[in-house]
């Protein structure tokens, strides 16, 4: 690629109109993109100016973004711009209560492309609206960690199938209403990549295109406020090349950190975005936002230039793919993680709180975290929503904040250490049969790795590993946003301990919970006699109630306490009955994560009429005899405040 001499950053004016010329160079372009570029250009201009200030080559950059948003607009199929004017006039799409999400790798779900196509039916079946495909472009051949080591965004790992199936497959699943989701690896590309082979050749317009040392002057000082993400793979943040030179490596060594500080890389990876966008993807997965940003001196997360970046593509989205949005996935401090939620960054995010608050009540038998959760720090500003998850692809974190652990009295360090040591079957009269990832003997951190059903309790035979299941279930189907099931999940899929015997999986202990789908339990699916029956019958009973129940959609949650420690409970208020119509009923929510029964009195529930709808079970119960809730039980009450 070759950077044309250019001036820096200027008026608005001035750059509107270089960009506006750039634009209408690369081909016609309608009255549609005109406007949309005059709404977002100022601000776009605005983010530019606050990154690339200093860069002579900042105004020529933002030109040449603007002409390839331009392109990617005129060969935006006619149905994808059809679909952009109707998720403008329902902006809040994603809200509905008949959201409900489903995760897979495509293979070890369905074999390739063709495969999970072959599964719509069941998808329908089951009540999806939005799929999210674990990465499946070219990566590197052997360990890729799981296919987020990207060598392009452009190609699909031919194993999988092809860009032309892919695409014919997002047609299919628009037809079906559900809504594909892919993951955009923002942070990093593969050491294969194009762009990572011309930068380490010194190749013009490549060799900035990621941070690049010759000695460990520079590393060795970042490295004074950095941490190390993946100790077992290699310290530090940074890895040597063959030459002696040192790269960024935030993650695994294969995976090479871009430089966003270069306004070119900015235009190349708006250009990867777009080029997605195009095949019919409706969300981006925008995958370690924290990490984007380098600044000595810091920790290098969550820096606020990440921040400015993702306001800066999503203006660029405006403008060609209006009817995409972005999926925030910064698994940090509580506070960080809302920080990226908002029209202007990421509409939806992952909410790794609850999913890890919810293992803990699990564990300790004990809500008080989790509810302290749901009452300080669930709410989110209007237009975004979060993504509620049991488990995902990932490991369990426990991403608590201290502080807010103290004011339980809970020391936070001994309690992740006790949380660890129970999911990894450690601690005496645990249910669980996790297995540990990442353990750093420094410091003790790790991180937790199994399947719902074998971290419950089901593989091990505890009596209340089904319930657990259900009720975990339960709560991220009712809290708000997009509640998301990793497929296999709603059989119960047990731990695969075979990846052990793959010499290139063997040292990801995540690859225990990337089993391939287990064909005998979803054969087991109608048959009350197997857990596998019994859990998908609870739970697409409760997929069903929620996508009938109107209270479920959106964000909006009221918290309601009680005085048992095991009971978590909230209200979800009908549409704009927050702070409006008393007599809008309400749901109410109770869930008890202790291993006794809870009687929860008519006293504490005396601000509702008598009567109650149990949704569940479809039959109405009489306040004034009090609520049962039975071990890992829960209701979701239809109630009328007074």
């Amino acid at each position: 690629m070759t950077v044309p001499e250019t001036e820096p950053l200027g008026a608005l004016e001035d750059d509107r109109d270089a960009a506006w010329a750039a634009a209408s160079a690369a081909g016609r372009v309608d009255d549609a993109f005109r406007e949309r570029f005059d709404a977002q250009f100022p601000r776009l201009h605005d983010l530019f100016s606050r990154l690339y200030a200093d860069r002579p080559d900042g105004r020529d950059a933002l030109a040449q973004t603007i002409a390839l948003a331009a392109g990617s607009w005129n060969a935006r199929p006619l149905d994808l711009k059809v679909r952009d004017a109707q998720r403008g006039a329902d902006g809040e799409w994603f809200q509905s209560e008949r959201m409900l999400g489903g995760v897979c790798y495509v293979d070890r779900y369905g074999g390739n492309l063709a495969g999970i196509r072959d599964q719509i039916p069941y998808f329908r079946e089951l009540g999806l609206t939005y799929l999210h495909l674990m990465p499946l472009f070219l990566g590197p051949e052997g360990d890729n960690d799981g296919g987020y080591a990207v060598s392009s965004y452009r190609k699909v790992d031919p194993s999988l199938g092809s860009i032309s199936q892919l695409t014919e497959l997002a047609a299919e699943l628009r037809l079906a209403g559900i809504s594909l989701v892919l993951d955009f690896i923002f942070n990093h590309t593969s050491n294969e990549h194009e762009w990572a082979r011309k930068a380490v050749a010194g190749e013009p317009g490549y060799e900035d295109f990621y941070l690049i040392f010759p000695d460990r002057t520079m590393p060795d000082a970042y490295e004074q406020t950095t941490r190390e993400i993946f100790p077992d793979d290699h310290p530090g943040s940074f890895v040597q090349l063959d030459d002696g030179r040192w790269i960024w490596s935030t993650f695994y060594h294969f995976q090479w950190d871009l430089n966003y500080a270069n306004p070119w890389v900015f235009r190349a990876m708006a250009g990867e975005m777009l080029f997605l966008a195009n095949l019919g993807v409706d969300v981006l997965r925008m995958d370690a936002v924290a990490f984007i940003w380098k600044r000595l001196g810091t920790a290098c997360e969550s820096l606020p230039e990440a921040h400015l970046l993702l306001q800066a593509f999503n203006a660029v989205l405006a403008m060609a793919a209006p009817g995409l949005v972005f999926k925030s996935e910064a698994i940090v401090h509580p506070d960080e993680v809302v920080s990226y939620i908002s029209p202007e960054e990421c509409r939806l995010s992952y909410n790794p709180l609850q999913m890890a608050l919810t293992w803990e009540a699990l564990a300790t038998r004990d809500a008080r975290l989790l509810q302290q959760a749901l009452d300080r720090r669930h709410e989110l500003p209007a237009g975004t929503a979060w993504v509620n998850y049991v488990r995902s692809h990932d490991d369990i974190g426990w991403t608590f904040a201290d502080e807010d652990a103290a004011e339980l009295g809970i020391d936070g360090y001994a309690h992740r250490r006790f949380l660890n040591d129970f999911y990894v079957g450690r601690h005496e009269g645990t249910f669980a049969r996790g297995v540990p990832f990442q353990e750093n003997p420094k410091t003790g951190d790790a991180r937790v790795a199994g399947t719902t059903a074998s971290l419950a309790g089901i593989e091990a035979g505890d009596p209340g590993g089904e319930d657990r299941v259900v009720l975990a279930h339960a709560l991220a189907l009712s809290t708000g946003g997009i509640p998301l099931l990793y497929l296999g999940d709603e059989v119960a899929q047990l731990n695969d301990p075979t990846y052990l015997d793959d010499p290139v999986r063997r040292g990801d202990s995540r690859w225990v919970h990337r089993g391939q789908r287990p064909r005998d339990r979803y054969a087991e699916r109608d048959d009350p006699d197997t857990a596998a029956g019994r859990v998908f019958r609870r739970l697409t009973k409760l997929v069903s109630v929620r996508q009938s129940t109107p209270e479920f959609a959106g964000n909006a949650l009221i918290t309601f306490h009680t005085p048992h420690p095991s009971v978590v409970g909230y209200q979800r208020p009908l549409g704009e009955a927050v702070d409006g119509d008393p007599e809008a009923s309400r749901v109410l929510v109770l869930g008890n994560v202790g291993d006794a029964e809870v009687a929860i009195d008519p006293l504490t529930l005396s601000g509702f009429a008598r009567t109650a709808r149990d949704l569940v079970h479809d039959v109405d119960l009489d306040l004034d005899e009090g609520l049962a809730l039975p071990p890992h039980g829960f209701v979701w009450l239809r109630v009328t405040p007074l």
